[in-house]
């Protein structure tokens, strides 16, 4: 190789050799590569032979591997699938079963409201009937009544009757209307354990649409997606005991509901028989009461007119006698004034004449009885015409007497028990 390459130079005799490095490019050659032996050679050969014999068994067992491994995640994942189907399925069952039992219960509850209806219809229609019928003609009876006049405005047994009527009315509109209550609580309690039904329904129905929906996907669909999120697939905070304690505890709701809504009914027609027994016995007893007190005002009024009667016939009599009186009198002058004329011509006498002869003592006799019979007419004749005074007055009170049973009969027959026999009882 030529020295001056490397830019030095050997001057013989020189004690320093000068390099101008900066002048001069620099070419790096890299060393000679060692050279192997023949049994290095063939042992490299050897060792690559087996590693690439050992790289092709490894391959091998990594290709069965992965065979058994695919084969076995495919099964277990059809079977996975299988079992989670089956469970799908079997949860599907028990949601429906559960869904039907909570379907047996509502229709129950719809079937018992639907009664409970009837039945408070049956109550609001017995309460308008007693206030717009039986309390308002009792009241009105009550009114009519006081129209009474005289001695007939009495506190007799029928208005005790009417006030025990309408005490009867009263208590029968308060027993009713607590009645009514009960069964507008009973039914609010029916509806809200509907509405509980209701979403629970709701709620199996949606469970069923999507447990069915995912059964019915497979592993080919073009509408699966893995999800890559963070959150938990799984939000369910809910076990299966609390679950299936949630939906007994509904149907037990629902069927204790029902079962305490049946004796509301039995009591709510026990209690309208009951109440319409008791306000037929108090309409019966006061009509009882009023035909007793209209055979009462007819007797009286009867009686009053039999009295009336004779005493018509009475004032006649008298009329008659009166005038029979009169006439008596009347004759009475002319005896009176026949025995003064005579006993005045006999005074006319004179000397030993004017004696007390019997024919004079007659005359006087006659006179003085004659007297005293004016005076008994007249006495008579007086007594005679107060009587018929009274017995006038006595007829005219007999008449105000009569037109008041008149007026009462007219309110008791006529007017109140024309308006009873409109009033109505029955058991709706």
């Amino acid at each position: 190789m030529n020295e001056t390459q490397f830019g030095v130079r050997h001057i013989i005799g020189a004690p320093i050799a000068t390099t101008r490095l900066a002048e001069q490019a620099i070419v790096c050659i890299p060393p000679r590569a060692a050279k192997f032996t023949l049994g290095e050679w063939t042992l490299s050969n050897d060792q690559r032979c087996r590693n690439t014999e050992d790289q092709q068994q490894l391959a091998d067992r990594v290709l069965s591997e992965s065979e058994r491994v695919r084969d076995e995640t495919a099964e277990r994942a059809a079977i996975m699938k299988a079992t989670s189907d089956r469970r799908i399925e079997e949860r599907i069952g028990d949601v429906e079963f559960n869904k039907n039992e909570l379907q047996i219960q509502r229709k129950e509850i719809c079937l018992e409201l639907e009664a409970l209806s009837v039945y408070k219809t049956r109550l609001q229609d017995c309460l308008a009937s007693l206030e717009s019928n039986a309390l308002t003609i009792c009241r009105k009876c009550l009114m009519l009544r006081d129209g009474r006049i005289g001695i007939d405005l009495v506190v007799d047994d029928v208005e005790h009757a009417l006030q025990q009527e309408i005490t009867t009315i009263l208590g029968a509109q308060s027993l009713l209307k607590r009645a009514l209550e009960q069964l507008n609580e009973q039914m609010r309690r029916l509806r809200s354990t509907r509405y509980l039904l209701d979403r629970d329904l709701q709620y199996k129905q949606a469970a069923i649409d999507l447990d069915k929906g995912s059964l019915s996907l497979k592993p080919t669909d073009l509408c699966l997606s893995i999800y890559e999120g963070f959150a938990n697939l799984d939000p369910a905070n809910i076990s299966a005991e609390e679950y299936n304690a949630y939906s007994a505890n509904n149907i037990k709701l629902a069927a204790r509901e029902v079962t305490s809504a049946r004796p509301i009914r039995v009591f709510i027609d026990t209690l309208l028989n009951q109440v319409i027994d008791d306000l037929w016995a108090a309409y019966n007893k006061c009509n009882h009461e009023f035909n007793e007190r209209i055979k009462e005002t007819k007797g009286a009024k009867a009686k009053l007119e039999d009295m009336h009667r004779e005493t018509t016939q009475k004032i006649m009599e008298m009329q008659n006698n009166i005038l029979q009186l009169q006439k008596a009198l009347s004759d009475k002058e002319g005896n009176v004034a026949l025995a003064h004329t005579r006993l005045g011509r006999r005074a006319q006498r004179v000397g030993a004449e004017l004696v007390r002869d019997p024919p004079g003592q007659a005359l006087y006799y006659e006179c003085e009885m004659l007297r005293h019979s004016v005076e008994q007419l007249q006495q008579m004749l007086h007594e005679a015409t107060a009587s018929l005074r009274y017995l006038l007055q006595t007829q005219i009170q007999l008449e105000e007497d009569i037109n008041v049973k008149m007026n009462t009969l007219k309110i008791d027959e006529v007017d109140c028990m024309t308006l009873r026999a409109t009033m109505d009882y029955h058991a709706y």
